[in-house]
């Protein structure tokens, strides 16, 4: 009688430390998933931001004075690429956990040879990948049809980065949470929008009554869009190196958090 072998048994992680290879192949999964309907998640967003710009221009003409040194126009413009880096990049990572749930398609990931923080890094760094892209195309425009001169490109890419990172984990926390679509719209719709709007970029904090000028200093929001329009305009409302600072703390925590409900299968594993 002949004894069958088995020849097949679960072997040990074979990627070292950390899996490169898939957590590239998931991020560059995440960046085509937007890439293919680039009208909707590039573009749209970027011809949003120069409807406002147009209309509040032809609205407002030259009866608005300079703020913070600047003419309106060119202040308006830098607030509203953050405004849609912000909205966009937790609109990527949400919807994709979204989705991936709805359509039963998360299980790939979930079984996939990628630890936790592999599926973290790579929905995340896409939806920052997403955020500075529409601020790249974006600041190409403005800088030519409205000579907004880029001053510091360091800042502007630190402060893109920061803000997307800590946005698309973010984005991912919400997409856990919810079950269904009307949920993260509500975080969208009364949450993100809003605090996009009300924290700077349409107007200087020096403005605000002495209590909400404080209650600005500690919103993260506001810290994006100031540090973000200080590489263009060299001016700001707040603190550079608070804002660097409170930014990168949030990014790693809501990292962390994003990690760990990932980890322990948070509504993605029965």
């Amino acid at each position: 009688m002949v004894e069958l072998q088995k020849k097949y048994k679960i072997g040990s992680r074979r990627f070292g430390l950390f899996n490169w290879i898939g957590t590239y192949s998931l991020f560059k999964k995440e960046v085509l998933r937007f890439l293919t309907v680039s009208g909707q998640t590039l573009f749209g967003p970027i011809l949003t931001s120069i409807l406002f710009l147009t209309v509040i221009s032809l609205a407002i003409g030259d009866q608005r004075n300079d703020v913070l040194g600047v003419p309106y126009t060119q202040f308006l413009a830098c607030g509203l690429i953050m405004m849609q880096v912000i909205q966009q990049s937790f609109a990527h990572s949400s919807s994709s956990l979204m989705m991936g749930k709805m359509m039963g398609t998360i299980t790939d990931v979930v079984h996939s040879p990628l630890s936790s923080i592999e599926v973290v890094f790579a929905i995340t760094f896409a939806s920052a990948a997403r955020g500075l892209l529409i601020a790249t195309v974006s600041t190409i425009i403005f800088v030519l049809f409205l000579d907004l001169p880029l001053q510091n490109l360091f800042l502007w890419f630190i402060y893109l980065f920061l803000g997307g990172l800590l946005m698309g984990s973010l984005g991912l926390i919400v997409g856990l949470y919810a079950d269904k679509f009307d949920q993260m719209s509500t975080v969208t719709n009364f949450i993100i929008v809003p605090l996009s709007f009300l924290s700077g970029t349409f107007y200087s904090i020096d403005k605000l009554p002495d209590f909400l000028r404080i209650v600005s200093k500690y919103n993260p929001f506001f810290h994006m869009i100031d540090g973000f329009r200080y590489s263009f305009i060299g001016q700001l409302d707040g603190s550079l190196s608070f804002g660097i600072l409170l930014l990168t703390f949030l990014s790693l925590l809501i990292t962390y958090f994003a990690y760990m409900l990932v980890h322990k299968g948070y509504k993605i594993k029965s």
